[in-house]
């Protein structure tokens, strides 16, 4: 088993998250997050971990018939389905699910 303590490709992985992700992370008023079908992806498993852990507000966005993990209901503030983030109507669905968050938080 890999010691990650150690490891040089997991340690620069870490520090570029530290560098880059968390700082955009910390500056953000939310956190809008496309949450993926599928294999879990790492890239979006730590930026919600860091959105939990700073205490950010979350907009989770799916596509219809995904099956959302029942803890990511219970953290998420808002689960917007949305099949085409190009169509009037999915960006007007996104936008009040972004202004009911912000709305609750000031």
């Amino acid at each position: 088993m890999t010691d990650f303590s150690t490891d040089p490709e997991f340690l620069a992985w870490a520090d570029r998250v530290r560098a880059h992700v968390l700082p955009m992370i910390q500056e953000s008023a939310l956190s809008l997050s496309l949450v993926p079908a599928g294999e879990t992806d790492i890239k979006f498993a730590v930026e919600l971990g860091l959105s939990i852990m700073l205490d950010k507000p979350i907009v989770a966005v799916v596509v219809p018939g995904t099956k959302v993990p029942e803890r990511l209901v219970r953290v998420a503030d808002h689960i917007v389905e949305v099949d085409d983030l190009t169509s009037p109507e999915s960006r007007q669905k996104l936008q009040r699910a972004i202004e009911a968050v912000m709305g609750s938080d000031r």
